[in-house]
């Protein structure tokens, strides 16, 4: 069992950064595969970004390849989403997403545990 907690959402400019950070809770999380999620109103749910238990491998979607990071701490159980050279269209709920695996995958079907949100806005 995953517990996930997501914080570092907020407003800010075009052009700003936020950084994400998902807290995890369960002795599997060094274990799992994770995966940042959005969704914005009237959209579906996509994947933003993905990362292997290790942290050796990542996936971006187009739209966040070059500006989005993610990144792993095993030893502190979190995980982050460094967002750099934020767009409008970037504003949406942030998911933190772990699977019981260690391999990514884009199929948000394929993780079995969520956090509850939380909302970045960008204004231009």
């Amino acid at each position: 069992q995953v517990q996930l907690v997501e914080s570092g959402g907020g407003s800010v400019q075009a052009g700003g950064s936020l950084r994400l950070s998902c807290a995890a809770s369960g002795r599997t999380f060094s274990y799992s595969a994770m995966g940042w999620f959005r969704q914005a109103p009237g959209k579906e749910r996509e994947l933003v970004a993905a990362i292997d238990w290790a942290g050796r491998y990542t996936d971006y979607a187009d739209s966040v390849k070059g500006r989005f990071t993610v990144s792993r701490d095993n030893a502190k159980n979190t995980l982050y989403l460094q967002m750099n050279s934020l767009k409008s269209e970037d504003t949406a709920v942030y998911y933190c997403a772990a699977r019981a695996s260690p391999l990514f995958t884009a199929n948000l079907n394929a993780y079995n545990y969520w956090g509850q949100g939380t909302q970045v806005t960008v204004s231009s």
